[in-house]
């Protein structure tokens, strides 16, 4: 226990603290930005591994979900003038609740047919936003929308909006955690491993679903009215099928089921375009080799869930063992 709480300790100093200063050395204003993007991408990536690797339900429609989040956000912001504290958990609330409302029938599939089908929702929501003119301004995107800052206190810069990002992604990997290492995490595995089955054992196969989606879609929505905050511009483009496919990749790559894995997906993928950028367009060459090089010799991801498991296990059977022997000596 103690091991775990030192464990998130140094999180908070290297997120908080030590990374800051680094982007700062760097030259601040465009490595914060993306820094900044890429942890809005981790937080998107841990919410669809919640789907796909832990459950087992390959969504093809993430984006879809992340653009709600994003554009209830914006309107709220440039419409009706809340601050970013509002809107976020708004933007969360309203995206998980279209998401079970859209995905409700899909509940039943499996396989191929739930990832079609997800995909046709993403195409929906891609659509809507697109030719819904007269509430999205469809092409045009929505532009001014305000940065997340508190009059008085803290104005919008990219300091603030990598602090907020930051801050939104140790939530994320604290409540995801927490909800994939407790007796909801094993019942979504027992799903994901054989639906059939976990049904005989009496779980409400379709209860757990919907409940893993609702909560997927929540931290999406939240990771779009993040995305809208921090660019000040949005527009359909940005919630295309081919950011589902990415969003993908990074789960495909970081590891299946694995919240680090997740974190480190989102960050190989974005983060080493701009850190090849002096070789051109040859970086995307070397991106397209290390994603095929991982997963022909890491199929199981760099981060795979067996091995982040076995460590969590590792972990908690060394707190329960300390646990016996003091209960033993007493």
């Amino acid at each position: 226990m103690m091991k775990q709480r030192l464990s998130i300790l140094l999180l908070l100093v290297i997120v908080l603290a030590v990374l800051p200063g680094i982007l700062s050395l760097l030259g601040g204003g465009y490595w914060f930005r993306v820094v900044t993007t890429i942890g809005i991408f981790a937080i998107l990536t841990m919410s669809a591994n919640l789907i796909t690797g832990t459950t087992g339900l390959m969504t093809l429609g993430h984006a879809g979900f992340y653009g709600i989040g994003a554009y209830t956000a914006a309107l709220l912001a440039t419409q009706m003038h809340w601050p970013f504290y509002l809107t976020l958990p708004t933007a969360g609330g309203l995206t998980a609740l279209i998401g079970i409302l859209l995905a409700l029938p899909t509940m039943r599939l499996m396989g191929i047919y739930f990832a079609v089908a997800t995909l046709g929702l993403g195409e929906i929501i891609h659509v809507s936003l697109l030719n819904w003119v007269d509430f999205t301004r469809g092409p045009m995107g929505i532009s001014a929308i305000p940065g997340m800052a508190l009059p008085g206190v803290f104005g919008a810069s990219d300091l603030t909006h990598y602090y907020a990002v930051a801050t939104v992604v140790v939530v994320t990997v604290v409540v995801l955690g927490r909800l994939t290492h407790s007796y909801f995490g094993n019942a979504l595995r027992a799903v994901r491993e054989d639906d059939q089955c976990a049904a005989a054992m009496g779980l409400g196969v379709v209860k757990i679903k919907i409940q893993a989606f609702a909560i997927s879609c929540f931290f999406a929505g939240v990771a779009g009215a993040l995305w809208a905050h921090t660019t000040g511009y949005i527009s359909p483009g940005d919630f295309r099928f081919s950011e589902s496919i990415l969003i993908l990749a990074m789960i495909v790559v970081g590891g299946l089921g694995s919240l680090p894995g997740a974190i480190l997906g989102a960050t190989i993928l974005l983060g080493l375009p701009e850190v090849l950028r002096p070789i051109g367009d040859y970086r995307m060459i070397v991106v397209g080799v290390v994603m095929f090089l991982s997963i022909l010799f890491l199929p199981r991801g760099l981060l795979g869930e067996t091995a982040v498991l076995a460590v969590v296990r590792r972990q908690f059977g060394l707190a329960w063992n300390k646990t016996l022997n003091l209960g033993w000596h007493q």
